[in-house]
């Protein structure tokens, strides 16, 4: 099992045609990704090669979906027309939009989140500024390097990509179901409590991994739902004990005012609701082994 991606998705790229589209997607065929074309409306008609694959570029979301049966889209466009790109998937209700790019102002993300809910959320959307969504032996979706983990019974959602990678590498003799990087900025699509709830529903997902960030509640949040309809094990960790106050640190959604959104804060909260936080990465992934073990 995993969650929201798995050996069924049937991915599109929207942006295969440009550099970052290219590379990306030669990485998740490799993996075994079942892409199935991209959408480039200057270049529709056309097709790519990517390492023996002949894609299809179409001019729309709608009619790549018609053609291919498409149920997931990976968006590697430039921050400038990302939002037209998210605003194509969500009318097409497509039933996930995973936003690659970084430096998408915040008030296009603001428009195509009140957009997609507007339509009944038929568009999940995953970011952005997120590495994406990873099953290991099943499907990628996204930048997550493929060869870091093996399938396995840990499901894992971050704000951080790099972090992502690092307790995949961690936890990697015991595997992971799925990993979710929902990204950092201020508005994001799918959060903690989306991939906690899909975790908890999941019969092979045995205990999640959560990492988050300084900046906002979403981690406060998180705990209150955890305590309330969680009963698998979770451990976390909250990056930036050390940052200091008023400086934005990485993500734009990181920003610490006062005692508001700060990580001791964030680990007290989650704390209280029964989850036991690291004070690095490594150590969340030990404690992660020690429950592991217990279970």
């Amino acid at each position: 099992m995993s969650i929201f991606l798995d050996e069924n998705s049937k991915i599109i790229v929207q942006g295969l045609t440009g550099s970052e589209g290219t590379k990306h997607a030669t990485r998740m065929l490799a993996s075994g990704s079942n892409i199935v074309g991209g959408v480039n409306p200057r270049k529709a008609g056309t097709t790519v090669e990517i390492d023996g694959a002949t894609l299809p570029i179409f001019g729309t979301v709608a009619e790549a979906m018609q053609e291919t049966g498409a149920n997931v889209s990976v968006i590697f466009v430039p921050p400038a027309f990302a939002k037209s790109a998210v605003l194509e998937a969500v009318d097409a209700e497509i039933p996930l939009a995973i936003v690659i790019t970084e430096g998408i102002p915040v008030h296009d993300s603001a428009q195509f989140w009140a957009h997609a809910k507007a339509k009944g959320n038929a568009t999940r959307i995953v970011g952005p500024n997120c590495p994406g969504i990873i099953s290991p032996g099943k499907s990628n979706a996204g930048i997550i390097p493929a060869t870091i983990t093996g399938a396995g019974p840990i499901g894992l959602v971050s704000k951080s990509g790099t972090l992502t990678y690092q307790m995949m590498f961690e936890l990697r003799e015991i595997g992971i179901s799925t990993a979710v990087g929902i990204g950092g900025d201020p508005i994001i699509g799918t959060t903690h409590i989306d991939a906690l709830a899909a975790f908890e529903q999941d019969p092979e997902t045995k205990a999640i991994v959560m990492i988050g960030e300084i900046g906002g509640d979403a981690e406060e949040r998180a705990a209150d739902f955890i305590r309330e309809n969680v009963t698998k094990p979770v451990v976390a960790y909250v990056a930036g004990f050390t940052a200091p106050e008023g400086k934005t640190m990485g993500h734009a959604g990181a920003i610490v005012s006062g005692s508001s959104g700060t990580a001791q804060a964030k680990k007290e909260a989650l704390e209280a609701a029964g989850v036991r936080v690291g004070k690095t990465p490594s150590e969340t992934a030990s404690l992660m082994r020690e429950v592991f073990a217990n279970l």
